[in-house]
């Protein structure tokens, strides 16, 4: 395992810049997520980390974030510094609810003492039907900016987008794209159109872009620029994500998606050609 100097990280810059604030995290739950707030909680002495959680198959949303604390990837603070898992709090949610779904009590909590928001919570399936894309990457954006605007000290609001957005161009910069629509005419559509007619019409919505995932999320975008206009809003646009480079276990990833499942089948041997367009 590749040794670290934490000293050097706790006493970072960055790490000072979150010392004694609260946070905010969508999607907490997810790959990212995990690996963000381990991060936070490890080199960061944040004052409280508040994560989104919506309940699942039966499972609260208190308890879907204590089960979270059982992967591996945890280890290393339960072995040094347990005491800061206490930190992590879950907000029952939902970004697909008007509101986040999120009491008006937790509201008023987040208002006043959060200063960092992460929004990390999305769709990631390229095949999803229009409405619900929408509903995940663009209204949910729309929501948790609308959250966030209530908040009194809020100093960065980070916004996790994907680098395929703009997939259909030759080079992507870090510049905002023209949106290939409004992002309120798009929520129209799927308000007034069925599903089979919305469905439909969603090939020839998408084109150039290859599914609902990169064009909503593109469509996110704008929606912090329409919406957020006076936030101090980041936006990040990872690629295609992976197991960790180093930190905190070198190679720890917890699911088999994408670029993760293919290295796996070629290792194992199960995987032996891939078909191309050209």
């Amino acid at each position: 395992m590749s040794a670290f100097n934490d000293d050097i990280e706790v006493g970072s810059a960055i790490s000072k810049w979150f010392l004694g604030k609260s946070v905010f995290i969508t999607g907490g739950t997810g790959f990212m997520g995990k690996v963000l707030i381990e991060k936070l909680l490890r080199t960061c002495s944040v004052r409280r980390i508040y994560v989104l959680v919506r309940p699942k198959r039966g499972v609260d949303a208190k308890q879907r974030i204590e089960d979270i604390f059982n992967y591996k990837l945890f280890d290393r603070i339960k072995a040094t510094q347990p005491e800061v898992i206490q930190k992590v709090v879950a907000i029952k949610g939902d970004v697909t609810m008007e509101g986040l779904g999120i009491s008006d009590e937790d509201e008023a909590r987040l208002a006043e003492e959060v200063s960092v928001v992460f929004h990390a919570a999305a769709t990631i399936n390229f095949q999803e039907p229009m409405r619900v894309a929408v509903n995940l990457n663009i209204l949910g954006t729309k929501r948790v900016v609308s959250l966030a605007k209530k908040m009194t000290n809020l100093k960065a609001f980070v916004h996790v987008s994907t680098a395929y957005g703009n997939c259909h161009l030759p080079n992507i910069d870090e510049k905002l794209y023209a949106p290939p629509m409004e992002s309120s005419k798009l929520i129209q559509l799927t308000e007034w159109l069925d599903d089979d007619m919305l469905e439909s019409l969603t090939n020839k919505l998408i084109h150039p872009r290859p599914n609902t995932y990169t064009y909503t999320k593109a469509l996110a975008e704008q929606v912090l620029i329409t919406d957020g206009a006076n936030l101090p809003i980041v936006i990040i646009r990872p690629t295609i994500v992976c197991g960790a480079w180093r930190e905190p276990i070198p190679g720890w990833v917890d699911n088999m998606f994408a670029f993760t499942g293919l290295l796996v089948g070629m290792g194992k041997g199960f995987l032996r050609s891939l078909y191309i367009n050209e």
